[in-house]
């Protein structure tokens, strides 16, 4: 049975001020699954091209948290309620090194899969 998700997109902003950003992973959330993941792929290579002094090991570290968080709650703050929650909190605009982009909605039957899927399409360079 298909089910309906929301997935943002992470993004790395090396210099925030310059609004130049590399896909480095993805969320994705389905309330009919009670699903919440994140996957990354940091491409240092990619993010020097953007910036040559970006601290990637920085960039792998906020990343992770995401994933993290997406796994299990941290604290007692409301974001921690459900994951519909978590999932707005973690999706939330912000003006950091490691940006969501707008949250986009689609339909899955596996949604595993379709993060994996949404990995290799947004986030992995192309061959």
């Amino acid at each position: 049975m298909s089910s309906g998700f929301s997935y943002a997109v992470l993004r790395a902003v090396p210099r925030v001020e310059r609004g130049e950003f590399v896909n480095i992973g993805v969320i994705l959330y389905c309330q009919d699954r009670d699903y919440l993941a994140a996957a990354v792929a940091v491409d240092e290579t990619r993010l020097r091209a953007l910036d040559p002094e970006v601290d990637a090991a920085a960039v792998r570290l906020a990343a992770e948290v995401i994933v993290r968080r997406c796994r299990e709650p941290v604290g007692s703050a409301r974001e921690n309620d459900d994951l519909g929650d978590r999932f707005g909190m973690l999706t939330a605009p912000r003006s950091t090194v490691v940006q969501p982009s707008p949250v986009h909605a689609g339909v899955t039957d596996d949604p595993d899969r379709t993060l994996a899927e949404l990995v290799r399409r947004l986030v992995a360079p192309r061959p």
